[in-house]
């Protein structure tokens, strides 16, 4: 194994350091430190000579590093006048890297490191037999504790790190600690929402990077930090680098198949990756339905399959049927106000229009042929508005202006939806949001406030609005698919950003199975023609393999039943004129459907090193005793008291039970929240606030102990 070797001594305290000059005016010389630390067989044997001579503090404890930070301009020229004295002994050079590698552990001294060139003397390092796993150790220990910008910084040293990988094949050790570097560093430096400095994807070299990483995830010793490091390392390449990522089906395949392990973890990162490896390429939700397009597709006749679909369903409840009963609704009501100017009847009527369908009101004016150029074009029949849709505010006052109580609420949502027409969404929640306050049994307010831009309060009002009584079928399919929508992405999102056992990362388990059970139920029980099943589908699909994992079949078999609603759903909207857009969550289950089951029968054996009890114990690579001790003295981080600090958990297992959603589920709604209040009687029940507790308290008080 590379590192230092010299003859065999007996250890010996290292002749001390002087500072007097030789009778000539000459430099110090450094042969009694070079005696000792050629004697020094390991690394943390050579730093421990290192700290001796240089007179360091204890840097295992924080106070040791305290004083180093106090002074540290002084102790650095006394570390640094050794280091470029002995520039050419790699066993000197090296043990100071390691004591620089120590000092990272303090946030301020790394920086202070970086700022004074610690990554130019870690490099060179990186090149010889004898110390590269030394400095490899450096990087990985740097990288682990360092800031934003030192990891950006050591990002672009991926192409050295690149070159170890291929000149040294069988070094899985060499592998392990490259490949957690540039997990740590490539994250910080690509794996965000805006596309990065071109210099960093340049140094990433990703169409050479990603199949030298799976030659090595498939080498039968690779141990799990590899693994683990690996895994982690291609899924941040895969929203800004997705072509590459494409062009590589051998990681496209290993992503899919780690859908199958057994940590939750995994499988969340997995799908993370997989739904971002699609983001870039994809195609807007669909909108708006042209009720035109629909009505010509039905006076052609369904098909036999579709019509069906239809009659087992329903007809008089399928989407279909009510958006083109709606659409004529509206145009006879806009026909019947220009005949009786009645805005207050045309209020009422738009309200009711509202809550039973989506595009019930659409733009639309009072036509006549023009004579001389044989087109239509709007007219003035002498009502205060020229364009159908500019009626809904004055529809609104009109009923405002008859002064009953009970009718404020229908004036309300029609100004929300005259705001959502106009795509005027934050005024449309800022009024939906003072209407709860007025009235919180109204299910539409809810739906309203599920399309702002905060998503957790979103989700919020989608649970409370499917608890309210009353909801029309449109209105609670549209809350249900909000719900999914919303808690499948914070449930994904959590899980990534946290630990097993943490608060968010429980609150990610509950956002997820609310997500998976409301898309069960809106696949059950939602019309098969209905505009946002197919988007429903996609989640239920995911949610289905990232939930479930390893109990899932290799050949999907479970989702059969989805996979024909789906066939149906697609069916319906290119025969409705719309082609089925090619959404992020399409390509992301199509991905996954694709790779899926090749991906698993290739990278089974792999992905099982992840799930196997046994396998940190028989798969972790041994750095060798020297190497070891050196990780050990790195490690070793005491407080005053002599107690070690604690140090990161490794990965476990995750499994969901019943027990950690409920924690973070309202008992009332189901929302899923890890801010929920105790009932003070029972401090079993949670609600998300007074108003939750206010509406369940009449099923609650009989089982509550007080």
């Amino acid at each position: 194994m590379p590192g230092p070797r010299g003859k065999q001594r007996t250890t010996k305290k290292p002749k001390q350091r002087t500072t007097s000059q030789g009778a000539s005016g000459g430099a110090i010389s450094f042969e009694p430190l070079i005696e000792d630390i050629d004697g020094a067989e390991e690394w943390n044997a050579v730093a421990r000579i290192l700290c001796d001579y240089l007179e360091l503090p204890d840097l295992t404890r924080r106070s040791g590093l305290k004083k180093v930070y106090n002074n540290f301009d002084v102790i650095y020229k006394r570390i640094d006048d050794v280091y470029v004295a002995n520039v050419g002994n790699v066993k000197i050079t090296g043990g100071i890297v390691a004591i620089y590698t120590k000092m990272c552990a303090d946030s301020i001294l790394r920086n202070l490191l970086f700022e004074k060139g610690l990554l130019a003397k870690i490099m060179p390092l990186i090149q010889q037999d004898a110390s590269r796993h030394l400095a490899l150790r450096a990087l990985t220990t740097v990288t682990h504790h360092g800031g934003g910008d030192i990891r950006k910084e050591i990002c672009l040293q991926t192409p050295v790190l690149i070159k170890i990988l291929q000149d040294h094949p069988d070094d899985l050790q060499s592998a392990e600690l490259a490949i957690s570097t540039l997990a740590h560093a490539v994250g910080a430096a690509i794996n965000e929402a805006q596309k990065p400095p071109e210099k960093y994807i340049k140094a990433l070299k990703v169409p050479t990077l990603l199949p030298l990483i799976i030659q090595f995830i498939s080498k039968p010793g690779a141990g799990l930090q590899l693994l683990h490091h690996a895994l982690e390392l291609l899924a941040h390449t895969t929203f800004h680098c997705w072509q590459a990522c494409r062009a590589c089906p051998a990681m496209i395949e290993f992503l899919a198949a780690s859908l199958r392990s057994s940590d939750l973890s995994i499988r969340c990162s997995t799908l993370g990756a997989l739904l971002r490896l699609n983001g870039i390429s994809s195609e807007p939700d669909q909108r708006f339905n042209d009720p035109n397009k629909l009505i010509a597709a039905v006076q052609r006749g369904f098909p036999d399959h579709l019509s069906d679909a239809s009659m087992d369903y329903g007809p008089t409840l399928c989407d279909s049927t009510l958006t083109l009963r709606s659409v004529a609704d509206y145009q006879k009501a806009m026909m019947q106000t220009a005949q009786d100017r009645d805005l207050y009847k045309l209020g009422l009527t738009l309200a009711e229009l509202i809550t039973r369908n989506e595009f019930s009101v659409g733009e639309g004016g009072f036509q006549v042929m023009n004579e001389r150029t044989g087109k239509p074009e709007f007219m003035d029949v002498g009502l205060p508005f020229k364009m159908w849709t500019d009626a809904l505010p004055l529809a609104a006052n009109a009923i405002r202006a008859k002064g009953r109580a009970q009718e404020v609420d229908l004036a309300d949502m029609i100004d929300m939806k005259f705001f959502i027409v106009r795509a005027r969404i934050p005024e449309a929640t800022a009024l939906a949001k003072k209407s709860i306050q007025r009235n919180p049994k109204l299910p539409y307010f809810y739906y309203v406030m599920t399309l702002g831009i905060d998503v957790e309060e979103g989700l919020r009002c989608a649970k409370k609005g499917l608890k309210c009584k009353n909801v029309t079928r449109f209105v609670r399919f549209g809350l249900m698919h909000r719900a999914v929508e919303i808690a499948g992405n914070l449930g994904v999102c959590r899980i990534q950003e946290s630990r097993e056992g943490d608060r968010k990362w429980e609150e990610g388990i509950a956002f997820l199975t609310s997500a998976f059970e409301d898309a069960k139920t809106y696949v059950a029980e939602a019309p098969p023609d209905a505009r946002h099943m197919k988007n429903v589908l996609y989640w239920y699909i995911c949610l289905a393999i990232a939930i479930k994992g390893p109990e899932m079949s290799t050949n999907l078999s479970e989702l059969q039943a989805a996979l024909a609603k789906l066939k149906i759903a697609d069916d319906f909207s290119n025969f409705f004129g719309t082609k089925p857009p090619k959404t992020q969550l399409r390509l992301t289950q199509e991905t996954i459907l694709k790779y899926y089951t090749p991906g698993v029968q290739k990278w089974n054996s792999v992905v099982s090193r992840f799930d196997s009890a046994v396998a940190e114990e028989e798969h972790i690579i041994s750095p060798g005793r020297g190497e070891d001790q050196l990780v050990a003295w790195l490690e070793d981080l005491r407080f005053e008291n002599g107690d070690q600090e604690p140090q990161p958990e490794k990965c476990s297992h995750s499994k969901i039970t019943t027990n950690t959603v409920e924690l973070y589920r309202c008992s009332w709604c189901g929302n899923p929240s890890a801010v929920l209040r105790k009932c003070s009687g029972c401090e079993k029940a949670r609600y998300c606030d007074g108003s939750c507790q206010k509406s369940a308290w009449p099923e609650h008080k009989g089982v509550c102990k007080s």
